[in-house]
């Protein structure tokens, strides 16, 4: 046997677990059905050896009843007929005659008689497993029984009818051993049966089990086989390659991360290692060499800036809770346009006149928020575009939208604007400066403060940014 199949074979397998449920349960409702017909039949024999004793007590009772009557003991068996018999007895409850299947146990049967009324039913289940008789009692006044040539006649006080039950119980035992050897059959045939259904029910997860090993051997590109049946091994074929294809994602993010990080650096570092060996070479001296250090500590803070940008991001993805305080947004954006306004004179920068807008958060984030999408749409529109902030309020929460009038950006870049260190080649590239971090670290942030961003963008018409937060309650804020 294979090593796969040891393991589908082994105690903790699902096929072999599901196999033992499955013969547990035919195991027992299999066993289960034959006791309980083994019991009906019993009960069913009973009450018919019942009927078939009352029925002749009646009829015997009839026939005395009729007048004085003379039987021996052949007409007497005759009468009653297999498995009947008979036992007749004195008033002092003495043996004077026996027939048929009370012969055996006259005595103790007479006994028993005496201790029920007359006309009721008692059971007699003697000493052995050979005596199981039902036995009935009744009054024989007028009833002489021949016994024969040289025998005086008998007239018996009392008849005591017996039905030999004996038969019945052997008819069911037989029963019972006969329902054991097909229950064993029938057993053996449906384990079989399930084996085979297990091993066809169970093929999807075999293929699913070879697809999982060859990706982690290294085949990133093989996904589990699904049908979209809707099965349920199919649902699960479908949310693992959602997980590996997740998986596949962030490994590729985390790659991409990289590479770009290493490429902002590279410009920074090939710029400061520039005028260092030019130092070196003594090319720098003089008023050149302050040019240089100007240069080396520009560099400098494109690399500090781009760290703490990277950190707060991972910060953020880290899931650290903000700081949560109450916040009005309408009061940041108005100092964020302001110093838009000072930065960029000659830029058309205006905030919408609105009410205040309390939202509950971290002042300095959400500030840091407004100035990278105005600072966005400032650096990446031409040098006349106008860019404006508006802020309105809803039951949804307060929204506030930077609108400008620029190129735009493209249909198929649009699902990308959120990306680390992408850019859009049309209208954003690194002559108007930045990382490419500036919109990941708004939905970062918007996001921490359970809010949204949207992004909304016409070539040749403009571009909206829309980011939502959810308003302090009334009567929350002092």
């Amino acid at each position: 046997m294979r090593p796969r199949d040891r393991r589908i074979w082994s105690f903790s397998s699902v096929r072999l677990r599901l196999l033992t449920g499955l013969a547990v349960l035919l195991a027992s409702g299999l066993t289960a059905s034959a006791v309980i017909t083994g019991a009906l039949l019993e009960d069913y024999l009973d009450r018919r050896y019942e009927r078939t004793l009352e029925t002749s007590a009646d009829r015997i009772t009839e026939v005395i009843g009729r007048g004085p009557q003379t039987a021996d003991a052949d007409q007497l068996g005759t009468l009653l007929g297999p498995p009947l018999g008979l036992v007749a007895v004195d008033a002092a409850n003495k043996v004077l005659l026996s027939t048929g299947s009370a012969s055996s146990a006259a005595r103790p049967v007479a006994a028993l008689s005496t201790s029920a009324p007359v006309g009721t039913l008692v059971d007699y289940d003697g000493h052995d497993e050979e005596h199981g008789l039902a036995v009935i009692r009744i009054p024989s006044p007028g009833l002489t029984v021949d016994r024969g040539p040289g025998e005086d006649d008998i007239r018996p006080a009392a008849l005591v009818l017996t039905i030999d039950s004996s038969v019945g119980d052997g008819t069911v035992g037989a029963l019972v051993k006969r329902q054991l050897v097909l229950v064993g059959t029938a057993l053996l045939l449906l384990l079989g049966l399930a084996v085979l259904v297990l091993r066809l029910g169970l093929r999807p997860l075999a293929r699913m089990a070879r697809t999982a090993d060859a990706i982690a051997e290294g085949h990133l590109t093989e996904r589990l086989p699904a049908t979209r049946n809707g099965s349920e091994a199919d649902r699960l074929a479908e949310a693992v390659n959602r997980a590996f294809d997740a998986q596949a994602r962030a490994e590729a993010t985390v790659r991409s991360l990289a590479a770009d990080t290493s490429h902002e650096l590279r410009t920074p570092l090939s710029t400061i290692s520039g005028w260092l060996d030019l130092h070196r070479q003594g090319g720098v001296s003089g008023p050149g060499l302050e040019t240089a250090l100007e240069h080396i500590e520009n560099e400098v803070g494109r690399m500090r800036l781009l760290v703490e940008d990277l950190a707060l991001l991972a910060r953020l993805d880290a899931g650290r809770p903000v700081e949560r305080h109450d916040v009005d947004l309408t009061e940041l954006a108005a100092s964020v346009v302001e110093d838009a306004q000072i930065i960029y004179p000659r830029r058309a920068i205006t905030l919408a006149p609105a009410p205040r807008a309390p939202v509950v958060g971290e002042a300095d984030r959400l500030q840091q928020v407004l100035r990278n999408l105005v600072g966005n749409a400032v650096q990446h529109t031409p040098a006349r575009t106008a860019v404006r902030v508006e802020i309105t309020q809803d039951r949804e929460g307060v929204r506030l939208r930077v609108i400008d009038d620029g190129p735009g950006i493209a249909a198929q870049d649009l699902p990308r604007v959120f990306e680390r260190f992408w850019r859009a080649e049309a209208s954003r590239s690194r002559a108007y400066g930045g990382s490419g971090l500036g919109l990941a670290i708004v939905e970062a942030i918007v996001h921490a403060h359970q809010g949204g961003v949207r992004v909304e963008s016409e070539v040749g018409v403009g571009t909206t940014v829309t980011i939502r937060l959810p308003r302090v309650p009334r009567g929350a804020t002092g």
